[in-house]
């Protein structure tokens, strides 16, 4: 469309497609594509413009998990190929966490935190934040718990949560338990507390109906205001 010479089309063509893992595909039509293949070449359709800024709005939302988790490398490894700034739209906490340099939290039109994802996940500035960093997310407790740390709300993660079958701060009832390999995510109705999400190492053996005792770490737990905001 700019009218350049073949053979600069030919250059920046290649170039693209190497930089792409596409140089295989040149000759296919986009029919011919995997979906993840066709996310590539638009992206490639950028590259070959030289922009000074790439602006992604969700490019992989359409795409299945495992294809989502190879395009996500795929993208931040194109960013530190070409050093250029990318802002990057998404709703995936996982996406921003792992892909972003530097996050900026929305909500409702209205910039709510900006970041680095560590930033972010170590010191949200209100419960909205808190609540979107962070997989699974957050705990929040109110009522008498959160009153006994000065809180209107307190935060906790499900990571920062000991478990025990002796002894512990809080007493609960495994509800469901979700083994994962590794990891093990239990979630566990606490009396006075509510539902809370615990995260366990994949040797942590309890199932449905079985006692347990949580204890949050002292020095992680996030308090907030009436207003939902950090205190």
């Amino acid at each position: 469309m700019a009218k350049a010479d073949k053979e600069t089309i030919d250059a920046k063509v290649r170039a693209a497609a190497q930089t792409l893992n596409l140089t295989a595909y040149l000759e296919r039509r986009p029919g011919q594509l995997s979906g993840g293949q066709r996310q590539r070449v638009a992206i490639g359709r950028a590259i070959v413009r030289q922009p000074s800024a790439f602006l992604f709005d969700e490019p992989l939302s359409n795409l299945d998990a495992a294809l989502r988790g190879t395009m996500r490398l795929e993208i931040s490894e194109l960013h530190q190929q070409l050093k250029t700034t990318m802002i990057y739209v998404t709703h995936d906490q996982v996406e921003a966490m792992t892909m972003a340099d530097k996050i900026v939290v929305l909500n409702a039109g209205n910039i709510e935190q900006v970041g680095s994802p560590l930033d972010l996940y170590r010191s949200p500035r209100n419960l909205f934040v808190a609540g979107f960093i962070g997989s699974p997310r957050m705990n929040f407790v109110t009522g008498e718990e959160a009153a006994r740390h000065n809180a209107a709300t307190i935060g906790v993660r499900p990571e920062h949560i000991r478990l025990s079958t002796t002894d512990g701060a809080w007493k609960g009832v495994v509800g469901v338990a979700e083994h994962l390999g590794s990891d093990t995510f239990l979630h566990i109705q606490v009396e006075g507390v509510g539902q809370v999400t615990a995260r366990a190492d994949g040797e942590f053996t309890v199932h449905h109906g079985d006692a347990v005792w949580l204890t949050p770490e002292p020095s992680k737990i996030h308090r907030f205001d009436a207003d939902g905001n950090a205190i």
